[in-house]
């Protein structure tokens, strides 16, 4: 350091704070900085001032009106951001600051913003109306599950089935549930499974998770795809205490994934019980009425005054109850029989075989029915052509002249009509019948005949 006065290069201190804040300025380039919003403050002005921080260091930022105009929230004390700024220093203080030209919500914050805003778009559009709501089937014997073929979902959902009915018939239509290409996946699926036109319901969910995690469920193209599916949705998200745009706009909605299977399906052992509960009580229905009419029975012997007749009367009357019986339970076998040769039958008349059968069976018909018609106007025509030709054969020349009458020509082979044009000498040709008479003309009388 050089100690003579006059050769040292002394600053002012608005000199330095203007070098230095040239020096940040055109040092550092335009930055992306993360942290949590501290001290905000908003005068009259319309800038904003805050301090933005993490949790070992802070920095001073300022946002200007005509900036912070476009932000698309309202940031406040605690509020974790994510802001695009320039380094600069205030010059009239010398603190050191940023200069925010972009400010967005950082992590859960943001995205917790743009579930709000899609969640209020889709319910002022009606996507969450209850009147658009499609029932779900009484009784589900095919069901589709959209979910990750590995994850845990798809285990639970298996097994609450296996264990409840399983006689369920399951088409899985795999698909990632979490990432950048769940959502596009997930809403190819919705459609295969509605081009697969067999499953009587669908669930789509996934195991729980953070929101980051479960947000393909909060896309609009999955809302969207879950509105527009012809079969029923359970929407069978995360926990019991997630939410998702697809739990809004499904059909119906479940806690988990296993409960999603215990709403689309029966209780195997419930239905078990009640059967066997229904057998119980018809086997002590038949009991009841055997003694009832064993009773009746005993009350009719001891009024008899003919105790061997009377007997008789009662046990004959007891055969025929008990024939009754036996053609009532022949006839409802009968009858769940006939019941199940047609419904048999039915099977058959819808089958693909009995169908090209009687197909076959018409178009043979066709081709005779139309055999028939074409012979019979050929036969029409035939008989009218006849009837033609025996008409023109009537009124043929040559018939006439095979009446002996003749037609005669001159040399020029002109038809003579009239005596006037004939004279003596003439030769004539007169055709016949059988042949032609070359004759000469030796006298003419135009006198009638």
């Amino acid at each position: 350091m050089n100690s003579n006065p006059s050769e040292r290069q002394i600053f002012s201190v608005s000199q330095l704070n203007r070098s230095v804040r040239h020096l940040i300025e055109t040092q550092l380039p335009l930055l992306w900085v993360e942290g949590e919003i501290s001290n905000f403050a908003r005068p009259a002005s319309g800038h904003w001032y805050l301090t933005l921080k993490d949790d070992q260091a802070q920095v001073r930022c300022a946002m200007f009106r005509n900036t912070n105009q476009r932000v698309g929230f309202k940031p406040a004390n605690g509020t974790q951001v994510l802001i695009r700024c320039r380094a600069g220093l205030y010059e009239g203080r010398g603190e050191y600051q940023l200069v925010i030209e972009h400010m967005e919500e950082a992590g859960f914050g943001a995205l917790q913003r743009q579930f709000e805003q899609l969640k209020q778009q889709l319910a002022a559009e009606g996507l969450f109306d209850n009147q658009h709501k499609k029932p779900m089937p009484e009784s589900v014997r095919y069901l589709g599950v959209i979910t990750s073929a590995t994850g845990a979902a798809v285990k639970d959902i298996l097994s609450v089935l296996n264990r409840r009915f399983p006689a369920i018939k399951i088409s899985i239509f795999p698909t990632a549930v979490q990432g950048a290409p769940a959502a596009a996946q997930i809403v190819d699926a919705i459609s295969n499974a509605n081009r697969h036109g067999q499953c009587d319901a669908l669930i789509v969910g996934r195991g729980g998770g953070s929101l980051e995690d479960l947000w393909p469920f909060n896309e609009e193209i999955v809302a969207r795809a879950i509105f527009a599916s012809e079969i029923p949705i359970v929407s069978a998200v995360g926990h019991e205490v997630d939410f998702t745009i697809a739990d809004f706009v499904a059909d119906l909605r479940a806690p988990t994934p296993s409960a999603a299977a215990e709403l689309l399906s029966p209780d195997g052992e419930d239905m078990l019980n009640q059967f066997e509960g229904f057998e119980i009580l018809l086997g002590e229905a038949m009991v009841r009425k055997i003694r009832q009419l064993e009773q009746r029975t005993d009350y009719l012997q001891k009024r008899l005054q003919h105790p061997g007749r009377k007997l008789q009367e009662q046990a004959q009357h007891l055969d025929h109850l008990d024939i009754r019986l036996r053609r009532a339970i022949a006839g409802k076998m009968q009858q769940q029989a006939s019941r199940m040769n047609s419904l048999q039958d039915k099977l058959v008349r819808q089958s693909p075989r009995q169908a090209l059968v009687q197909r076959q069976q018409r178009i043979t018909g066709s081709v005779k029915q139309m055999m028939r018609a074409v012979s019979q106007q050929l036969e029409t025509k035939q008989s009218k052509t006849t009837q033609a030709m025996h008409l023109l054969d009537t009124v043929s020349p040559l018939k006439t002249l095979g009446r002996g009458y003749s037609i005669i020509r001159d040399s020029s082979n002109a038809v003579i009509t009239s005596v006037k044009g004939v004279s003596a000498g003439d030769k004539l040709r007169g055709q016949l019948a059988d042949g032609e008479v070359i004759f000469a003309v030796t006298e003419t009388n135009n006198k009638a005949i």
